[in-house]
């Protein structure tokens, strides 16, 4: 493989994210800039971002290497995703970035804290532990990944690669703060789509067209064409399908996606925006799923499905596009990185160094705080990658859904039940958190594998609403949520006429 073309492709890619970040930085001087880039980003950015943001390295290797393993049945995922995807934006996203306006919020805690009157700063504490601890173990684990696509790509040390790794993404992310994140992620989003809209149709070109793949899928395993998969119409094919399709719906209320819709500019741009992120997520996964049942039908038996990807893109196209495709999985992993890291940076700076210590601390002050804080927070994930912890790859199961699970209920019952309490959203975030973790510890794999999200919402919504009906929920806050679906409706009439 001629390396220094796929070289020469990183350092054009390197020094594109290192401009933005510079850029950036200029609109990072002060809280609000730092965080949620001074809730100023328009549809097109906000679109590719949340779902750069909401995919990672999971998505290149992981999606595809399931296309490649089960076929049709991947297909699940989609339908979860395209659906989370879908609802968020037409249900969820208005009237949280009406609430969060009104309260001038640039961080979820942020948003609880002022929607429940929470004066003892419980939401800021409870999201601080929650948020690091699952944001050090996801981004150690993407860090990982991006140290092994250097060694498969380039011929790099496994930990070379996660330094330059590391160190790309903490420059432009601590230098240009969220400005740069999103268009970051915007330039990631769309080389993922480019990158997963021609990757499948050349793969069944290749393969010899539609008819010619499926045959050779039925004829090799007819359980690979099947919906149900080599379940069938069985307790466990049901189940395996219900964990698929909830795998999209912590598109709802994960943190770090409720940010994207508190930064845009206006509720038109969300409304705007809503079209390009269906259309986004659907090229992404349907891509990602068809590519793997191409390179099922064109290199049968590989050992470790996740390595179809690199494989089509070595032995399909010349240097250069071998190249582009290793950038397309670095940005997938560096999308959901550096958003992870501003996530976390955010809550340390903003939700506790300002709201509970220093609430007299300068704008400039802590905006430079945000900077050492990213710097730290990835500097200790940087240490857990280099170290190649494997316990890394148990912990990032549960970190997707341990943060939708903590987040995801009491951020929907507060926007659209009158009733929540305070005492039932704290509880309610311990509840899903604790619930998710201790499902993967001690019962997953005597439940058929069902996926931890569906036991940690359930748990969620559970408490949330069983605490609510006997507690008493804050003073004007029913009014308030009247007030919020009366302003989104009429801002999507004058949005309509």
């Amino acid at each position: 493989m001629p390396a220094p073309i796929i070289l020469a492709v990183l350092v054009a890619y390197g020094v594109l994210l290192l401009g933005i970040g510079l850029w950036g930085g200029r609109d990072a001087k002060d809280l609000a800039g730092y965080f949620v880039a001074g809730k100023k980003l328009p549809s097109w950015v906000i679109a590719f971002s949340t779902n750069a943001t909401g995919e990672s390295a999971w998505l290149l290797l992981g999606l595809t290497g399931m296309g490649y393993a089960i076929g049709i049945h991947a297909l699940w995922i989609v339908l979860g995703e395209v659906l989370g995807v879908a609802v968020a934006w037409a249900v969820v996203a208005l009237p949280f970035k009406e609430y969060t306006d009104r309260y001038d919020a640039i961080t979820v805690p942020d948003y609880l804290a002022e929607r429940f009157r929470d004066t003892r700063h419980i939401f800021r504490i409870l999201s601080l532990v929650i948020i690091v601890s699952m944001v050090t173990a996801y981004t150690a684990a993407q860090l990982t990944a991006i140290g092994k696509a250097f060694n498969a790509f380039v011929a790099t040390s496994y930990e070379i690669g996660v330094v330059i790794g590391a160190v790309i993404i903490l420059y432009y992310t601590s230098v240009g703060g969220f400005k740069a994140v999103a268009y970051s992620d915007l330039v990631q989003g769309v080389l993922m789509f480019l990158g997963l809209l021609v990757l499948p149709i050349v793969g069944f070109v290749a393969a010899g067209g539609w008819t010619s793949v499926m045959t050779t899928l039925h004829a090799e395993d007819p359980a690979l064409l099947a919906p149900m998969g080599e379940y069938g119409m069985s307790l466990a094919g049901i189940v395996s399908v219900v964990g698929f399709v909830a795998i999209g719906f912590a598109f709802l209320g994960a943190p770090q996606l409720l940010t994207r819709f508190m930064s845009a500019k206006n509720g038109r741009e969300i409304v705007n925006a809503s079209l390009i992120g269906v259309i986004c997520i659907i090229v992404f996964d349907v891509g990602a799923v068809f590519a793997g049942m191409a390179g099922r039908s064109l290199f049968p038996g590989l050992t470790d499905p996740e390595t179809i990807l690199p494989m089509m893109s070595t032995e399909l196209f010349p240097p250069v596009f071998t190249g582009i495709f290793l950038v397309i999985v670095l940005a997938a992993s560096m999308s959901t990185v550096d958003s992870l890291l501003i996530l976390s940076s955010s809550v340390v700076v903003r939700d506790v160094i300002q709201q509970i210590f220093n609430p007299a601390i300068s704008e400039r002050r802590l905006s430079l705080f945000g900077k050492l804080t990213t710097v730290v927070i990835g500097g200790v994930a940087l240490g857990f990658a280099l170290g190649e912890v494997r316990m890394i790859f148990t912990f990032v199961l549960f970190a997707w859904s341990g943060l939708a699970s903590a987040f995801t209920p009491v951020v929907l019952c507060s926007l659209f039940w009158r009733r929540t309490t305070r005492a039932g959203a704290v509880a309610g975030m311990i509840a899903g958190f604790l619930t998710a973790i201790i499902w993967v510890v001690a019962f997953k794999e005597q439940m058929y594998d069902l996926y931890e999200m569906i036991p940690g919402f359930v748990a969620g919504f559970a408490v949330t609403i069983g605490v609510s009906l006997v507690t008493e929920p804050p003073d004007g806050a029913a009014e308030e949520l009247d007030s919020v679906h009366r302003a989104v409706r009429t801002n999507l009439g004058g949005s309509s006429g």
